[in-house]
């Protein structure tokens, strides 16, 4: 049996990795940046995570560190 393609996300978990809201999402999947997603089902996208984490690698900002925690 061959292995899948990998980790699989919805866009609920594409929003909590990138720590933005709905709209905002939107705006970034604007971005020629931002990968395709590798299907769409009928309860809508879903993205490779690998390609996800990538793009957040290479593209979006180190949040900042709560000293706090």
């Amino acid at each position: 049996m061959a292995d899948g393609p990998g980790e699989l996300v919805a866009a609920g978990e594409v929003l909590a990795m990138l720590g933005v809201g709905r709209s905002r999402f939107r705006q970034i999947q604007q971005s020629p940046h931002f990968p395709a997603p590798y299907a769409r089902l009928s309860v809508g996208a879903i993205w490779l995570k690998a390609d996800v984490e990538k793009y957040i690698a290479e593209h979006r900002r180190p949040r900042p560190v709560d000293e706090d925690e």
